[in-house]
């Protein structure tokens, strides 16, 4: 090799010194793919619920018992009853599936409660929003600072979640800021057939914002997430929340307590472009 390709292969980036080696020493094969060099990552998708705040114990827990102390229903919700409900994606089939085990209330005809459920859970989404804007759930440690690592560097970012889209867009525009949220986009369990573990939300985000899902990252909590980023064929890192630290994540492509306030200590872009999936 003469002293020209020499400085080129130091200047140039990877993918290109590799081919122009190939260039000029003939039909050589470079000694590295450039099938098995890391993709950039393009994109951030994130679950809602138990990744950016720890909603669910103090969030929808008490938004669901106060909604049915307001429609007279003789039903609390306390910790552990919650955390076995959350086995279920969605508010409303949360409810569906609770009265379904243990017993319809006498005073919801059998008729009506479809609607029933629907006007519970829209009342539930009111008041969670109430306690959003009263800050009384802040974010998880970590993600404004990963967040804003990812606008820095122009990689996309997603909310992908079961809840309702109001709901989760004024999370994101009341934690975070709206300068912040406008770089996001909102993909809600409403707008799909099945919600997770199904992959739709997440195959719907893809196929709308374009992204090549060997290029993408998600964001999950619990099983339920990880069994839809499974699903859907890509990369996941699990971070733990109160009501899922002792669920099974087998599959996950790297497990963590929470995405950490430091840079040094935490997940960058660094991490999760280290765990984009690559063609062999």
């Amino acid at each position: 090799m003469n002293l020209f390709v020499a400085h080129a292969l130091v200047l140039l980036p990877c993918t290109m010194a590799f081919s122009l080696q190939a260039a000029f020493v003939g039909n050589a094969s470079p000694a590295i793919s450039s099938t098995s060099l890391k993709a950039d990552l393009e994109a951030i998708l994130f679950d809602c619920d138990g990744v950016l705040a720890d909603t669910e114990r103090d969030g929808h827990r008490p938004a669901f018992n106060q909604a049915f102390a307001e429609n007279n229903l003789d039903l609390v919700w306390d910790v552990e009853r919650y955390g076995v409900l959350l086995e279920v994606g969605g508010g409303k089939e949360r409810m569906t599936a609770h009265w379904t085990e243990v017993g319809w209330p006498a005073s919801i005809p059998q008729d009506q409660r479809a609607q029933k459920v629907k006007e519970l859970h829209l009342r539930k989404t009111d008041i969670f929003m109430d306690l959003i804007d009263a800050g009384k759930i802040p974010l998880r440690p970590g993600v404004l600072r990963l967040v804003d690592e990812a606008i820095a560097a122009g990689v996309r970012l997603a909310v992908c979640s079961t809840s309702n889209e109001k709901a989760v867009s004024n999370l994101v525009s009341t934690l975070m800021g709206p300068e912040r949220a406008s770089k996001f986009q909102i993909f809600a369990g409403d707008m799909v057939k099945a919600k997770k573990p199904a992959p739709d939300v997440y195959n719907m985000a893809v196929d709308v914002m374009g992204l090549d899902k060997t290029k993408c990252v998600i964001v999950e909590d619990s099983h339920i997430g990880l069994g839809a980023a499974m699903a859907a064929g890509i990369s996941c890192i699990v971070t733990k929340s109160s009501y899922t630290k002792n669920e099974d994540f087998t599959g996950a492509d790297k497990i963590v307590d929470e995405l950490g306030e430091f840079l040094e200590s935490g997940v960058s872009l660094n991490t999760l472009t280290s765990l984009l999936k690559v063609e062999a």
